[in-house]
Order: C-alpha cells, then structure tokens, then sequence
C-alpha cells in the first residue's frame, strides 16, 4: 500500500503535469463583476508582478456549452429547506438517489447517486468531484452526503450525459462539480445554530483568513436529531425506533501561489456518520478521512496536478423483522482508495484548447461479517470478503472555436483491474463453509465523446453531443451481500463493466434579459447495467443486464427581476429494461426506483440587502421497488420554505420548513411493509456572519 501512495504523491507532485478545462480566464481582479468595486494591494512576486490567488482548478474549456449543464448559485446552495446537499442537488431534475429517504433516514450505503434516471441501483453512476477530487466511497461507490455541508460551497454545476476527461471513468451518468469557497466568499469567522420541532439540532462554523499571499478555510459541522418514525403507526411494533442520526465533520483547505502562475492547493476532510433505522439496535456508521493535494498552473503551459487518498470505514447490524433479534454484524469494513491526474494544456493556437493527460484510482477493501441465529442469537457464521479494483485512463481533448461555432471531441482509454477477490465464511469453531477465490482480470475499453454548439445569434444556441461512458463494478458490488430483511440481495463475482453509449441535442434561448431557458433530448443506453435482479421468493443477485435503455426531455427556466428570481427544471424519462436469456422476464419493464417524471422549482426574492424568502417545490413521479415492477412506491409532491432576515450586530434569523404540506412520502415497500420519508419539520436558529 505503501507504494502506492508513494506513486499517487508522484502524480501531483512531478512535474509539468497535464490540464483540465480550457482556455484561459482573466485572472478574478480583471473580472467584469469585480471592476467596479475597490480592491486592497495583492501581493507581488520578485518582478513586481501581481500575484493572485483564485483556489480554483483550471478555467472551463468551450466544450461546457456541448453538454447538458446546470448551475447552481451559493444563494440557491445555502437556501436548502433541510440544510442538506441532497436536496440542493435535487434543484435539478433528473438528480436521484437510489432511495426517496435523506441523509437522515437511510443506510449511507444506499446513498448512490445518478442521473438521467438510469438507477436500481445503490452505487453512484454519476461522479461526483469536490474541487476537482471523486468524493465517492471506494468500497461501495456511494456519496458521503452529510459530510459535504452546502454552507461550505461557492457553486456546484451539474452535467448530464456520459463523459470523457479525467476520472471519467466514473462519469457514466454525468458529472456533478462541487467547489469550495474560498476566502473572498467566507466570513472571517461565520456560525449557526438552528434546532428543529422534534428536538434536532444543527451547528456548524466557519473560519476564513488570508494567511500571507494565500489564505486558508476551515469549517465543522454537527447535527443531531432523535428523527422519526420511518414505519407508519400501523405497522409499528414495541421493537420499532425513530430514525435518529449523529453527523460530524470537519474540513480544512489551504491555497498558496509558489508563483505568480503556480497555486498549490491542500485539503483535508474527516467525518462521522451515526444512524438507527426502524428497529432498535438496527444501527449503522460511516466514518471517513481524506485529504489531497492539487498543483495549479495558469501560465501559457496550463497545468493541473492532484494526488488523493481516502480511508473510510462502514458498519451495520440487521435485525430480524419477524423476530427483532440481531441476524447479521457487519462490524467492520475498512477500505483504502487512492488516486491522481495529471493534465497538460499546450500553448496550440488561440482557435484551439487542447488537453492531455492521465488519471489513476485504486479502492482496497474488506469486509467483516458475524451472522447469528434469529431463534438462539448465537453466532452462526463469520464472513470475510475483500479485493481490490483499478482504472487507468489516458484522455486527449480538443475544442475548436470558428466564430459562432465550437466542436469539440476526445477520446479515453481505460485499463480497469478487478483482483484479490475472496470470500470466505466459517463457522464458529473456524471449519470453512464456503472459500471462493476471484481470478484477478483486466480490460481495456475505449470510450469517446464529441460535441458542436453554434450560437445562430446572440439569444439562441444549439448543441448537440454524443458519448460513451465507463463504470468499474465497485466492491461493494462484487463482494458484498447485503440484507434489507426480509430480502437478501448476493454479491457477484463476475460482474463486468457498465458501458454507455448515449445521444443529445438541444437548445439554450435567452428571449430577454433575466430571462434563460434550456431545452435538451437525449437517448441513453446502459449495456451491462448492474441491478439487484430477482431470482427467487425474498432472493435477489446483482447481475449485469443485457442494457437499460433510457430517453427523454429535460426543461429549465430561469427568471431574474429585481430582487425576484425563479429557477425550475422538469425531466421525463422513458426508461426500460431491455432483458434476454435469463433476465426474458424483465424485457421492457422500468428498472426499479426510476421515476418517469420528476420536477423541482424554487421562488425567491430579496427584499432588501441580506434578506432572503425563498420556496422550493419537488416533485418525484412513481416507482417500483423492484425489478419485475411490484411494490409501487407512489408519487410525492412536497413544499419547503426558508427565511433569513437580518437582526443587529451581524447576525441573522433562519427558519426553514420541509415538506410543509405534510406529504407522505414511501421510501420503500416491501410486499407491503414500507418506510417512510421526511414528515414536517420546523426549523429555527440563528447565522452570524454568513
């Protein structure tokens, strides 16, 4: 392991290394938004030559204006009625977790994320990069969502369709960016309470200060809630249990110039997720340190190099539905990922932005098991399963601009290597039961994506791309069964990569000022999705099918006046299963948990200078639980509300309200026996500074 850290450390640190976006912006104090307002001295290097610190990654690239993209401001990031970046993603429509529930009320390792309503499945087919790093567990391929605090962001885009570029290899659904503010956004000193109507809390605090030419951030937050009942009154029993939760998390980040072209930018997160879900005792934690290191250069060869490395751990205990006991301890699963890129932008004409370079990504985990008997609690078996994955890609990209017109087109190549695979359980005296051991294998794929935009005047723009994508099995996938009792869903072994091959074409028309509105159809296709497929009475196994085929329209609509702004997107997918040989039965039904239509809008206005009254609207269509289209969760419209109104001496009142309305929201059904989402929720605090 040692060494392949040393070799992760390598791709940050040697040198010249290769790029990212495209060409380059005007450093931020030549800005058109920030000309007008008077700015303190910047420091200097030897030359006298400003020097100034952006804490960024490299300027976007023409090719942005191919893909299907939205923006989320730190305004609409902040505003979120549960203060919690699921639901601010969820400002996009088209943006699904694998369940309904939060962050709250889940199994963290349900938190996959994906886009295009390409789910059934727990693990994120979107990538999910913060500041440029993949956020996503290396053992089971979800997104740690309570560790990522909106407050502490400046903007998050959000870019539907397969892609290529680094990490694309994740990248099968889309690409959501989170960035982190920086000193010129955060107070020097900002905090927050708030407590909720059921006696939850939240705090969290922010520091930011300019530390010679750089500066540096750092932020904590915590919360804490009992929670709520996720089985309805009927169904409850003297076992059932709130769904309460514990989160911490601190994050630290740092950005000096070495230059006045060189930025090197180091980050740190640690956190700590605790939750019971419907039964007492039925607890689970996620837990998590990470840290990185990213070198920026803005100069005529623009250069973007970063190094990562993650340990996380998960554990759960599973009770008996029928008889309230503990049946299964998965007590410990510790994993190890590591990664990096290198990019290099070449000085190749003013009409060009070429891109180069190379990423790596490592996931070494294991699992730890007690099963124990429901009757007699005594343990049964003990299980251990673990392996590695890898993927190497090399990518080159091209953006070529002719006056209203932009192509763009690259190509990716990935050796992924899946090996060190076991399985072994024993029973209590240590007598092997089962031993599998997965031969290592590797695979090259060669995936690509290509795009034009060309603006017919200065309100109308067409796009059009094409593309297709790469998704490694995680370990999760390939090595770990899983119960949500009574259904008992096995691992497999022999999973092969998920490939995307998918279509668009659209349009972006701003008819007047403050007024913009996006258009896009796409066609997607899935060969190989991996789904919990059902194989017998409470038995499911994950398994790649033949392909999930998924077409649709996405809308958005934006409206600025004064201090009145709206924002809304609508998504209708037509997603279905396209199954022969063993998985004939599931020919043309819609995989599991795929909405068809889903829809989010927000209203705010700014009345005065720091005021902020804002509502959002979501809407989720209906879904089915499983694959064989039984268990119909039905669809949930809910209304949330926020407040922030300014008091004396820097702070400032909060309330927020979910799900206003009340909505009953079914998260899951199984044959009847369901949970629920989010009720009403009333919140009240105080911010200062922010």
């Amino acid at each position: 392991m040692k060494a392949h850290l040393l070799a992760a450390a390598s791709l940050c640190l040697a040198g010249p290394a290769l790029a990212q976006t495209g060409a380059q912006t005007a450093p931020a104090s030549e800005r058109p938004d920030e000309e007008a307002a008077p700015r303190k001295a910047q420091p200097t290097d030897a030359t006298g030559a400003e020097i100034v610190v952006i804490g960024e990654g490299l300027p976007d690239t023409p090719s942005v204006t191919a893909y299907a993209s939205r923006e989320l401001t730190r305004e609409q990031i902040v505003a979120a009625p549960s203060g919690r970046i699921e639901e601010v993603l969820g400002a996009v429509a088209g943006f699904q977790q694998f369940r309904r529930s939060d962050s709250r009320s889940s199994n963290p390792s349900a938190q996959g994320v994906t886009l295009r309503a390409l789910g059934g499945n727990a693990t994120s087919r979107a990538l999910v990069l913060l500041d440029g790093v993949p956020v996503s567990d290396p053992f089971f391929g979800y997104v740690p969502l309570t560790a990522l605090a909106p407050e502490r962001l400046e903007s998050i885009r959000v870019t539907r369709g397969g892609g290529a570029g680094p990490f694309g290899a994740g990248a099968l659904a889309g690409t959501i960016e989170l960035e982190s503010a920086g000193v010129g956004t955060l107070p020097p000193l900002g905090a927050s309470v708030l407590v909720n109507d059921r006696g939850g809390t939240e705090a969290s605090a922010l520091l930011a200060q300019e530390l010679g030419a750089g500066f540096v951030t750092a932020a904590g937050r915590w919360d804490r809630g009992p929670g709520y009942f996720t089985t309805p009154e009927d169904q409850r029993v003297p076992a059932s249990a709130r769904a309460g939760y514990e989160s911490w998390s601190l994050a630290l980040r740092g950005v000096a110039p070495l230059s006045d072209t060189l930025e090197l930018q180091a980050a740190g997160l640690v956190f700590d997720d605790r939750r019971t879900l419907r039964f007492e005792g039925a607890d689970s934690s996620a837990s998590g340190a990470d840290a990185s290191l990213r070198l920026v250069g803005r100069g005529a060869w623009a250069i973007d190099a970063l190094a990562y490395v993650h340990t996380r751990n998960f554990t759960n205990l599973v009770i008996s539905s029928s008889r309230f006991t503990r049946v299964l301890d998965q007590r410990n699963t510790p994993t190890t990922g590591i990664g990096g890129k290198l990019e290099l932008r070449p000085p190749v004409g003013g009409d060009n932005v070429l891109r180069l370079g190379l990423d790596y990504r490592r996931a070494e985990g294991e699992l730890q098991e007690d099963a124990y008997s429901a009757f007699s609690g005594a343990l049964t078996e003990t299980r251990r399963a673990g392996g590695t994955t890898s993927d190497i890609g090399l990518f080159v990209e091209n953006d070529w601009t002719s006056g209203a017109l932009v192509l763009t087109g690259g190509l990716r190549l990935d050796r992924t290597r899946i090996g060190e695979g076991f399985y072994i359980a024993r029973t209590p005296d240590r007598a092997v039961v089962t031993e599998e051991l997965t031969p290592s294998r590797t695979d090259w794929t060669l995936s690509w994506r290509a795009g034009a935009t060309y603006a017919l005047d200065e309100q109308l723009r067409l796009r059009a791309a094409a593309y297709r994508g790469l998704r490694l099995p995680t370990l999760n996938e390939l090595l770990r069964p899983f119960v949500v009792f009574p259904v008992v869903t096995q691992a497999n072994a022999a999973l092969e990569n998920e490939r995307l091959v998918g279509y668009e074409a659209g349009l972006d028309w701003t008819p007047a000022l403050g007024v913009e509105l996006a258009l896009t159809a796409f066609d997607n296709r899935v060969e190989g999705a991996i789904a919990n497929v059902t194989i017998g009475p409470n038995l499911r196994q994950r398994q790649n099918l033949p392909a999930i085929d998924a077409r649709g329209i996405e809308a958005g609509l934006r409206v600025e006046s004064g201090g009145l702004s709206f924002d809304g997107t609508l998504a209708y997918t037509d997603a279905e299963v396209d199954g022969s040989g063993a998985t004939l039965a599931l020919d043309g039904n819609r995989p599991s948990q795929t909405p068809r239509w889903a829809a989010a809008a927000s209203l705010a206005y700014e009345p005065a200078a720091d005021w902020l009254v804002a509502a959002t609207l979501r809407h989720v269509g209906a879904q089915f639980e499983s694959d064989v289209e039984t268990d119909r969760l039905p669809p949930a419209t809910t209304l949330g509300a926020y407040l922030r109104a300014p008091l004396a001496g820097g702070f400032a009142l909060v309330l927020r309200g979910e799900n206003l309305l009340d909505e009953r929201i079914v998260t899951r059904n199984s044959d009847g026996d369901i949970d629920l989402g989010t009720p009403r929720t009333l919140w009240a605090g105080l911010r200062y500074g922010f």
